[in-house]
Formats: C-alpha cells, structure tokens, sequence
C-alpha cells in the first residue's frame, strides 16, 4: 500500500476524530433558548435593585462593628454587650445574604438566567426553567413591597418615635440608609414580568 493512501487513510480518520469531537462538545456545551434580550429599563431596574440593598447593608455592618449609630439608653447598651462580637457576625452575614438575594435579579436581564452557569452544582450547564425563577421572585417582590410599603406608611415613623432610637443626624442618616429598600420589591416585580414576558409569553 502506497504511502499515499497511508496518509489519505491517517488524515480521514483524524478528521472524523475531530468532527466526532467537536460534535460531542457541541451536544455538550448548553444551547441557550432564543429569549429576546432584555430592554435597557429592565437592565437598569434590575442594576437599582441590586444598588438599593447597599446603603443599609454598609450601615448595619458599620453598626456592627460597635460604630456609635444614635442608639442611646437600655438599646444602645444591649447592643453594646455584643457588638464587637456575635452581633458583629450578625450583622455582616445578614448584609451579604440580603446582597446576594437583590445580586440574583440581574439572572433576569442576564444570560445566567436562561442557561445556569456551570459552576453551580447539580444544575450547572442546565437551561433554567422559567417558572423556577418567575415564581420566587414574584412571591418575593410581593413580600417586599408590603414591608415596604407598611415601613414607609407608619411602621418606621414608629420605631424611630422610641425614646432609644437614632435622632436628630443620626436618624436621617440610618433613614437614608434604608430608605431605597422600599423601591426593592416594585423594582424586582417590574424585571420579572418583563422576564416572564420573554421566555413566557413568548410562546403563545
């Protein structure tokens, strides 16, 4: 046999390697659904979202640090007795999960949201099924919103009416830290129905 048709005979089959290769990566590699990408008000309500959880966040983790924030009286010195300490732990775990939950709207406008991302155990390199995402965070919008809504209509002017509560400067300043969590629940609301709309309503 001619060293010829040797060579034709190697290169054949190094090419059906190849393509047999490439196939399996292909089979592999997850296929994103064809979504419509998300408008520029969804990406900047869900950008807000995620920004409105900051303020409060550093202020508590400050406050945890033992900061002297404006509590004054039995509060100030029952947060004291922990604050360096377990309160400090409290706080700053409490701040990054309430981070991570508002970091999970951008899944929404962002492709980690049709197709999981492949570091992610169990459902790594998975297409993400809809009703999977629109349901928690619809029933979380409606959590948060109320408890919004119910701070911003009298439940913070009550708690700041306590005689150990910030005053004055200090109580502006913890109300400024919190007050961008009322928009949090309309803000992720708005993304999901426009989420839903996408991957949804597209099929009908």
């Amino acid at each position: 046999m001619s060293k010829l048709v040797i060579n034709a005979r190697i290169a054949t089959t190094h090419r059906a390697h190849a393509v047999g290769a490439a196939s399996t990566a292909a089979e592999a590699a997850p296929v994103a659904p064809t979504v419509p990408p998300a408008p520029r008000w969804a990406q900047l309500a869900a950008k807000a979202a995620v920004l409105s959880t900051v303020p409060s966040g550093l202020w508590r983790i400050v406050f945890g640090f033992g900061v002297q924030v404006g509590f004054t009286g039995a509060t100030a010195a029952e947060y004291g007795a922990h604050q360096p300490g377990w309160g400090t732990v409290y706080c700053v775990v409490l701040s990054a999960l309430t981070e991570a939950l508002a970091f999970l709207t951008l899944g929404l406008v962002r492709p980690w949201g049709l197709v999981a991302p492949r570091w992610i155990p169990l459902i790594g390199g998975r297409r993400v099924q809809p009703l999977a995402a629109i349901v928690p965070a619809l029933l979380g919008s409606v959590i948060l919103t109320v408890l919004g809504m119910e701070g911003l209509f009298g439940g913070w002017a009550h708690n700041l009416a306590e005689p150990d509560s910030p005053h004055g400067f200090a109580g502006l300043v913890m109300t400024a830290a919190y007050l961008p969590l009322v928009a949090w629940g309309p803000l992720l609301g708005a993304v999901t129905v426009d989420y839903a709309r996408r991957t949804l309503w597209r099929r009908r």
